[in-house]
């Protein structure tokens, strides 16, 4: 049993689709995704910010291979690290939001706490 979930997606497709989610995550703050998505997202958004937290040169080198865009890194570095840095995991939360009209998925804010 793998350690992740392949949310029906080819693996470069949900590679891609998770390093958006996280990216979107860290810029504004809180999203709004299905309950499967956002606890995958969830595990790599605190990743990132448990690195960023180190704050030396190859952590930012390691934060801009997921993360697309750069002001979101700078971002990272500059406030949301810094704002973590005397908590140790825990720096996101899952607000259940109900059943999406379309296809009853279970929809979730993902946020930063």
């Amino acid at each position: 049993m793998p350690g992740y979930r392949k949310l029906g997606r080819p693996s470069a497709h949900r590679k891609s689709m998770l390093r958006n989610l996280v990216t979107d995550l860290l810029r504004e703050g809180r999203i709004s995704t299905t309950d499967c998505r956002a606890k995958e997202a969830r595990r790599e958004a605190e990743k990132l910010i448990t690195i960023a937290k180190r704050g030396d040169l190859h952590a930012k080198r390691q934060a801009m291979e997921y993360i697309f865009d750069e002001d979101v890194v700078k971002k990272l570095f500059d406030e949301i690290a810094p704002k973590y840095a005397d908590r140790n995991g825990g720096y996101t939360r899952i607000l259940k939001l109900g059943p999406r009209q379309g296809d009853c998925a279970e929809q979730v804010f993902l946020e930063l706490v």
